[in-house]
């Protein structure tokens, strides 16, 4: 057995791994394959062959920040903005529990139009209709956060990133990088299920930082972590950089997440998929259990254009939900019907095992 092969295997059982041995991981090219097939393991392990279906709603491209690789930042002149209505989001999270889904996830640029009483109200009308409700709105205070949590909000997705400091304050302008950090602090000691997650591929990120946010996702820790690829847009500073290696680097981190922290949900991220034809199928082939398919109204889906080439704008909410059932599928797993807590799945295994 080679080194790599010993200390994948020690990840596999221990769910251990140094900062210098994630480094080496994360370098290696030689450890692709064997750590892609590592945490698919892990995962059958962990959560089991069923997928989570989450319906996405991007209810506003609006945002006050400027995110120096986010096509909806403040200084996008060219961005086509978009904000639906209360009325709308609600009727959107209708169609969502009618498709099947158990979970939506109400997701927007940092628009401060919805404010925190507007928040919970359609948050309060969406938990009537027997939906989890995750979401992903940015920073907030402390007392929004728990006003949500009141309201019946039960999931929180706020990435952190990078925890390279000096890397997230210079490409997050405006914005403190502990100041984040402290917003999912803030949700984790008022009862949410975190998510949280990195951006691959980032200039000027290094092995190093990459190690770092693995082992801060440990240490929090998080129940839900997304791995998206930096994609860069053209009406954003950061066009015209490159995206070679993204995909791979993006699946290496989300196997690595699946080795050290082995029962959370790691969804198959859309990006994975604009840079590659079967993204989300050959992460769900490397560690992942969760994918979010879009129920937002094809009128709006190309406004919410965080990078360029995102996939399935065309596609109405019933194809989008028939599409990726298929897809799931054809690689001999499920969808999992239930609403996918972090831990559920040994739960629910042990206690069928008695």
């Amino acid at each position: 057995m080679s080194a790599l092969e010993k200390l994948i295997t020690q990840a596999e059982q221990t769910h251990r791994l140094t900062r210098e041995e994630l480094i080496t991981l994360l370098t290696d090219p030689q450890a692709d394959t064997l750590l892609f097939a590592a945490a698919d393991r892990v995962r059958k392990a962990n959560v089991g062959d069923g997928v989570y279906l989450r319906g996405l709603i991007e209810f506003s491209n609006y945002c006050k920040n400027n995110c120096c690789y986010c096509g909806i930042r403040r200084d996008n002149s060219h961005a086509e903005r978009y904000r639906l209505t209360p009325q709308e989001i609600l009727q959107t999270a209708r169609l969502a529990q009618t498709l099947g889904y158990k979970t939506v996830v109400l997701q927007s640029g940092e628009d401060p139009w919805f404010t925190a009483d507007k928040m919970c109200e359609i948050i309060r009308q969406i938990k009537q209709l027997g939906l989890v409700i995750t979401l992903s709105i940015g920073e907030k205070t402390r007392e929004e956060y728990a006003a949500y949590r009141q309201a019946g909000a039960q999931r929180y997705l706020l990435r952190i990133e990078t925890t390279d400091v000096n890397l997230y304050e210079k490409l997050d302008p405006g914005m403190r990088w502990h100041q984040r950090a402290k917003c999912l602090q803030d949700l984790k000691e008022l009862g949410y299920e975190v998510g949280s997650g990195s951006l691959v591929g980032l200039p000027g990120q290094t092995a190093e930082s990459l190690a770092d946010d693995l082992l801060f996702f440990k240490q929090i820790p998080v129940d839900m972590a997304g791995i998206g690829p930096f994609i860069p847009h053209p009406q954003t500073p950061l066009k015209g950089e490159s995206t070679a290696w993204h995909f791979t680097l993006s699946l290496k981190m989300m196997a690595l997440m699946r080795l050290i922290l082995p029962d959370i949900n790691i969804p198959a991220t859309t990006a994975m998929e604009t840079l590659h034809p079967q993204g989300r199928i050959i992460a769900l082939q490397s560690g992942a259990n969760v994918v979010m398919p879009n129920v937002t109204d094809v009128r709006w889906r190309k406004r919410y254009a965080l990078y360029p080439g995102k996939i399935c704008l065309g596609e109405d909410a019933t194809q989008c939900r028939g599409c990726i059932e298929g897809k799931i599928n054809a690689i001999g797993r499920h969808i999992a019907h239930a609403p996918g807590f972090h831990g559920e799945y040994l739960k629910t295994h042990k206690k069928s095992a008695r």
